[in-house]
């Protein structure tokens, strides 16, 4: 919910690369040039809160994200807070917790092979476990392979 055309919708976060992470947020259409949105983030609970280095602006300069870098998940639960202010002084905030190993897009298994003897009609495919920072167990991935003939 917002104040005077003031509210956000679909705040979002999205780990990738191991340690990039992406917040992003919809402003309210009817928002005026003067409010403007500031995200801060902590990781702990025993941790300040500190502001996004890295924003993502609109073609009006209001900020609709944060780019964020060096992130750790190591299974932690991060607080957001979402500040929206107009005029200078803030009128409103939104906080959100997320559990960072439930938002990380994996990369894609590394280093796939694949060896076939056409003597035995066999295939062999061989592939490394995506990199990630929070996986300490290989057999904690599955994986699906889809074979098509041609």
């Amino acid at each position: 919910a917002g104040m005077n055309g003031t509210a956000i919708e679909n705040f979002t976060c999205v780990i990738f690369n191991v340690s990039f992470m992406n917040c992003t947020w919809h402003v309210d259409r009817n928002s005026s040039g003067d409010t403007q949105y500031f995200l801060y983030w902590k990781n702990s609970r025993k941790a300040d809160f500190t502001e996004c280095q890295n924003y993502i602006k609109d073609n009006c300069g209001r900020h609709t994200g944060c780019r964020f870098q060096n992130v750790i998940i190591k299974n932690k639960r991060a607080s957001f807070l979402l500040n929206v202010s107009r005029n200078g002084q803030t009128i409103q905030s939104y906080q959100k917790k997320i559990l960072l190993y439930e938002i990380e897009k994996l990369t894609p298994p590394l280093n796939v092979t694949v060896n076939c003897t056409e003597a035995s009609h066999d295939c062999k495919i061989q592939w490394q476990p995506p990199h990630t920072s929070h996986v300490q167990k290989h057999t904690c991935f599955k994986y699906e392979v889809a074979i098509e003939k041609k």
